[in-house]
């Protein structure tokens, strides 16, 4: 069995790289909007910041230009959202494949009437030529997908093609493990509720943890307004 290289190595090879990649210029932006409408706009927008909270050590960036092959700027594709486990937080302009040493572990398309087939056919063939683990596909307002057809699809890549995730019925829908991410994903009206199967926990979106640290913030100016009227000193 071969010797693998030291960390130094693989660090250096990883700059050469990055250095190559500077050499072409690559677009950030493919100068299209990130969505065709209201409802696109906040499932992608949540489903990025619940997954933030969600995995505090992966890089998880929404509707970020991707560049699978070194050299070749004009094979590019903007996932909704996607997820690269062990990558770390640092902010990119882009995802280029060959620097960050993987394509991402997860990606995410949410549809709408002018994306819908997209998703479906072209971009479901180019990820799973890139070996992405997982594709998943979301219609947040079910007017999308033609009829019949779930509104959540979690996808894995088994000998190149993408094979349905098993779903269960759970809080009265169906909802699709995550073998990518360890999470548990369901359709909670127009958005996407992701849960720690290990806590049995959801991830709660943005304005309800806002929400909670308001009430917290509030309970505790309660108290320190009680202890005031009684006349006990603030311990120090």
């Amino acid at each position: 069995m071969p010797t693998p290289p030291p960390a130094a190595a693989v660090t250096a090879a990883s700059n050469v790289r990055a250095a190559r990649a500077a050499d072409v210029y690559y677009p950030c932006s493919d100068g299209k909007p990130m969505a065709d409408n209201m409802w696109q706009a906040d499932a992608i927008m949540h489903a990025a910041g619940d997954l933030r909270a969600a995995l505090p050590t992966a890089l998880v960036a929404a509707d970020i230009l991707m560049y699978p092959e070194e050299g070749n700027k004009d094979n590019k594709i903007a996932p909704d959202v996607l997820v690269g486990l062990g990558l770390g937080t640092r902010k990119r302009s882009s995802y280029f494949v060959w620097v960050e040493g993987k394509p991402p572990d997860w990606v995410l398309e949410v549809a709408s009437p002018g994306t819908q087939k997209k998703d479906r056919d072209r971009k479901r063939c180019r990820y799973a030529a890139m070996g992405v683990p997982e594709y998943w596909m979301f219609d947040p307002k079910g007017d999308a997908y033609p009829r019949g057809t779930p509104r959540l699809q979690g996808l894995k890549l088994v000998d190149g093609k993408y094979l349905p995730l098993p779903s269960r019925l759970a809080d009265g829908g169906r909802m699709i493990r995550s073998e990518a991410l360890g999470l548990d994903v369901r359709v909670d009206g127009e958005l996407l509720r992701f849960r720690d199967p290990a806590t049995g926990r959801d991830v709660p979106h943005r304005p309800e943890l806002q929400a909670s640290v308001e009430r917290a913030e509030a309970r505790v100016a309660q108290l320190e307004a009680a202890l005031r009227r009684s006349g006990v000193r603030h311990p120090p």
